[in-house]
C-alpha cells in the first residue's frame, strides 16, 4: 500500500474508521471523511501515532459540491487517489407507513448520491492510477425486511451502481466491487442490543447471543472483519475481483 492514497468516507467511527486504520497500517496515506470533526481528528491522531499519514476532511457528502472538496483535499495532501471506499450513510429504520418523504430523500442523499458524486469526481484520478473503488452496502440490499424499506432500497441501488460501474472499470482499468456487511458491532448495533437487553431483562451479551441465534448466523461481526476484507480486495492478491458483491454476514444471506 505504500505510495497509495485512499479516501474513506464515514471514517469517524465503526466500519469506516476500522477500514481507514487498516489501510494506514498497510502503508496507505488516508483521507478520512465524515461530518464529526472531533472524531475524525481522533482517528487521524491514532494513524499518525502509528507512523502513518492521514488528513481529515469534515463535511456533509449530501451537499452537491462536497465530492469535489474531498478530491481536492486528497490531491493537495498526497498528489494521487488510488482507492475510494464509499462507506458513509446510515438509513432510518422503521415501519413503512411511518417513513416520510424526507426520510427517504435523506437515505438516498448520503449513501447513494454521496457515493455516486464522489466516485464521479475521483474517477479520472482512479483511472490514471489503475485504482480501486469499494462500495460498502449491506445485506438488506439482497434480502430486505419490513424495518429496512429505506436501507434495502438504498443498498440495492448501490449494488446495481456497482455492477454498472464495474463494466466501465473494465474499460478504464479501475477495480470496482461492493461488500455487504451483516450485523456488525458498531455503536448503532450496540444501541439496538441495549434496547433488546432492557426489554428482555438480560444483559447486552445475552441479547447478542439471542440475536445470533434468531438470525441463524455464526456470530456478530466486528468492524475489523470488514476492514480486513477491504484490505485484501484492494491488494494485488484481490485484483481479479471485479463487479463482485461480497456478503460478509456470518451466513445471514440465505438466497442465491
Amino acid at each position: 500500500m505504500k505510495a497509495r492514497t485512499a479516501i474513506v468516507t464515514g471514517a469517524s467511527r465503526g466500519i469506516g474508521r476500522a477500514i481507514a486504520l487498516q489501510l494506514a497500517r498497510d502503508g496507505a496515506s488516508i483521507v478520512l471523511c465524515a461530518r464529526d470533526c472531533d472524531a475524525l481528528d481522533h482517528a487521524v491522531r491514532d494513524i499518525e501515532q502509528a507512523q502513518g499519514r492521514a488528513i481529515a476532511v469534515s463535511l456533509d457528502l449530501r451537499l452537491p459540491d462536497a465530492a469535489a472538496q474531498v478530491v481536492a483535499a486528497a490531491l493537495g495532501a498526497f498528489g494521487t487517489i488510488d482507492i475510494l471506499v464509499n462507506n458513509a450513510g446510515a438509513t432510518k429504520r422503521g415501519e413503512f407507513q411511518q417513513l416520510s418523504d424526507d426520510d427517504w430523500t435523506d437515505g438516498f442523499a448520503l449513501k447513494f448520491f454521496g457515493a455516486v458524486r464522489l466516485t464521479r469526481a475521483a474517477w479520472p484520478h482512479l483511472k490514471q492510477q489503475s485504482g480501486s473503488v469499494i462500495n460498502i452496502g449491506g445485506v438488506s440490499g439482497r434480502t430486505p425486511g419490513p424495518q429496512f424499506a429505506i436501507g434495502g432500497s438504498v443498498n440495492a441501488a448501490l449494488l446495481s451502481f456497482t455492477k454498472a460501474l464495474a463494466d466501465v472499470g473494465v474499460r478504464d482499468g479501475v477495480q470496482v466491487n461492493a461488500i455487504n456487511p451483516g450485523p456488525v458491532r458498531t455503536a448503532r448495533l450496540e444501541r439496538r442490543l441495549a434496547v433488546e437487553a432492557a426489554e428482555t431483562r438480560t444483559d447486552i451479551e445475552e441479547a447478542a447471543r439471542n440475536f445470533v441465534r434468531d438470525a441463524r448466523i455464526t456470530r456478530l461481526g466486528d468492524p475489523e472483519d470488514i476492514a480486513n476484507l477491504v484490505a485484501f480486495v484492494v491488494s494485488p492478491a484481490g485484483r481479479l475481483l471485479q463487479g463482485s458483491l461480497i456478503d460478509m454476514d456470518g451466513g445471514q444471506t440465505k438466497t442465491l
